[in-house]
């Protein structure tokens, strides 16, 4: 059986972790230098370890999947750990040139770097996410992976093109989030929202306007610092390409500011399906001053 150590164990770590036993893995390795992971870790029967040396030495494929501003970080921690020439899977939301970066580092320890975009939200599919793969190294990381019925495709040799994908998707999806958290706030504000609402239905065909509104909002509110983290990734991407990046900077902004929000608001709140409800708690977090301003 493949051994698999997964580098962060969040939300996306832990799930990856919930389909590979599902999938017939056996014993998982994890590291992480945050303390929720031990309860986490714990509660799924994955070996936790004290550094990411520990974890790496003992796995066939190892899943990197932290903060964006953290995976260069922890690509860097796995040397020492990557002389078995293991499988190193880089799933961050970074920047083609950060991915590159981290290709170079997993070489030089002996891995085997593959690249991973992955396009869409995690929770809803795990480990069966759609991924654009990069890298030489790609096509036999497929093939160990065809027991677990994972949605890969081999997109390029070249690093970097596969999260450029991700990257510029990225403008428009988080961007989305952060323009409707804006509308919808100030529409409530002046109570046209239910207008603003049908206006965009006939604009912008899409069969639940208010329920898009309120799903899109919530995703910034709870996941807002990790957006914000990859948003300035995005800018970073956009800057390679020679665009000033008027507009994905800013995005990064309200990211961090709807995930201050989101801290503020009870767990109730956040997890409402009521739009009007969801943006009342919203606004009830922004201090006065800032409100009148």
């Amino acid at each position: 059986m493949t051994s698999f150590a997964i580098i962060g164990f969040g939300e996306v770590g832990s799930i990856f972790a919930r389909d590979l036993q599902e999938g017939g893995a056996g014993v998982l390795h994890a590291f992480d230098i945050a303390a929720p992971a031990r309860d986490r870790a714990a509660a799924a029967g994955v070996t936790l370890h004290a550094t990411a040396v520990e974890a790496a030495a003992q796995a066939e494929v190892i899943f990197v999947s932290v903060t964006a501003g953290s995976a260069a970080a922890a690509v860097q921690s796995l040397a020492g750990g990557l002389g078995h020439a293991p499988f190193v899977v880089d799933v961050n939301s970074i920047s083609p040139a950060a991915k590159q970066a981290n290709a170079r580092a997993t070489s030089l320890a002996g891995g085997r770097y593959v690249e991973a975009a992955v396009m869409s939200s995690v929770p809803p599919r795990g480990l069966r996410s759609p991924m654009l793969l990069g890298g030489g190294d790609a096509p036999d990381f497929m093939a160990l992976m065809a027991p677990f019925g994972m949605d890969l495709t081999a997109f390029s040799k070249e690093i970097g093109k596969a999260s450029s994908v991700k990257m510029c998707r990225s403008v428009m999806v988080k961007g989305l989030e952060a323009l409707t958290t804006e509308c919808m706030l100030a529409a409530r504000h002046y109570g046209v929202e239910k207008e603003v609402l049908r206006s965009l239905s006939d604009t912008l065909q899409h069969e639940d306007w208010r329920g898009l509104a309120r799903y899109v909002i919530s995703r910034a509110l709870i996941h807002g610092k990790r957006r914000a983290e990859e948003m300035r990734e995005v800018a970073r991407t956009v800057q390679e390409a020679g665009v000033e990046p008027l507009l994905s900077a800013p995005i990064a902004e309200r990211q961090d500011w709807a995930a201050a929000r989101g801290r503020e608001m009870g767990p109730a709140a956040l997890a409402t399906t009521d739009l009007e409800a969801l943006l009342d708690a919203v606004a009830a977090t922004v201090p006065r001053k800032a409100a009148a301003e």
